[in-house]
């Protein structure tokens, strides 16, 4: 059985002051608060490439596993859309000579956002079971500070720097359960870069959000003959407070399962989720939890995770 083993984080060390670049746009800390999430923003260093995020959050798992050495590593998958330079050679290549991985492991890219994170869990699985690997890292790093406008209110407001690395293996903490996926291209204008930004609908990717994603988690949950009633913990992509807010709202009774914390880094694309689990999952008292990611494509990802009881 491949699951998750532990996760691990990097978290630049510099701030933005997002009080300070609300109130350039008019906006106060009121606003902040309940639309944005948090009062800071991470941001990389001007020197960081997103292959160095990728290797600080490896690092970061390896001394919090010492059992896992670097020659026991045999895939690495990087969850990225603004990766080094012009993206070429793929980002996870340059990682595996950063981190000193062994020149015998596999290395891909996969070029997904916000539902990144629950795409890359199933890609590397299916990968590790079908060429016999024991074990495997999903990494998400996707630095927008690459991408954004300082003047546009709607994203510059939104968005953080971070990495995170994810052990796959066996014998793992969570099991990964039912999952479901969904793509449809008819909404790319909505968060697309043009000329070299990035530029987002908010109120379209609010009402996507708003029809697709519990819809989803009931699907994957049905698959397993569980319900939202049933299910102990729901990981939402921390795309917004504005966001998380109305889709805890949605779930009724339930709202009170969903975990919200932009962990005073903000939107972290692909890496919102692992932080939360990170965070919140290993040490809980959770079995059960169902998580959610959905942005760029327009794309969205749904799975149950459940936890390997001896």
């Amino acid at each position: 059985m491949i699951g998750i083993k532990s996760i691990a984080s990097y978290i630049p060390a510099g701030r933005i002051d997002n009080i300070a670049q609300a109130a350039s746009f008019d906006r106060d800390e009121e606003f902040v608060l309940s639309k944005i999430g948090t009062t800071t923003l991470s941001l990389k260093g001007d020197a960081e490439e997103t292959s160095d995020l990728c290797a600080a959050a490896v690092r970061n798992l390896l001394a919090k596993n010492p059992e896992l050495k670097l020659d026991a590593i045999e895939a690495l998958i990087v969850v990225t859309q603004n990766g080094d330079a012009e993206g070429l050679p793929h980002t996870s290549a340059i990682a595996q000579h950063k981190i000193g991985l062994p020149s015998n492991v596999a290395c891909f890219d996969v070029s997904l956002g916000c539902s990144g994170f629950v795409y890359g869990l199933y890609v590397l699985k299916g990968f590790m079971e079908a060429a016999g690997l024991k074990n495997g890292i999903l990494v998400t790093a996707d630095p927008y500070s690459k991408i954004m406008d300082r003047t546009d209110r709607p994203t510059t407001l939104l968005f953080g720097d971070a990495a995170t690395a994810t052990w796959i293996g066996s014998d793992p903490v969570w099991k990964l359960g039912p999952s479901s996926f969904g793509t449809d291209g008819s909404g790319a204008e909505y968060l697309v870069v043009k000329d070299g930004h990035f530029h987002m609908n908010g109120r379209q990717v609010l009402g996507f959000a708003n029809s697709n994603v519990i819809p989803q988690m009931e699907e994957v949950l049905s698959k397993a003959g569980m319900t939202l009633d049933e299910v102990e913990a729901i990981f939402l992509h921390q795309g917004s407070g504005a966001i998380v807010e109305l889709l805890t709202k949605k779930l009724g009774e339930n709202g009170h399962k969903a975990v919200r914390d932009l962990c005073g880094a903000g939107n972290t694309v692909s890496s919102t989720i692992p932080l939360l689990l990170e965070r919140y999952a290993f040490e809980s008292k959770f079995d059960s939890l169902v998580m959610s990611g959905f942005g760029v494509g327009l794309s969205w990802a749904s799975a149950l995770l459940l936890r390997n009881k001896p």
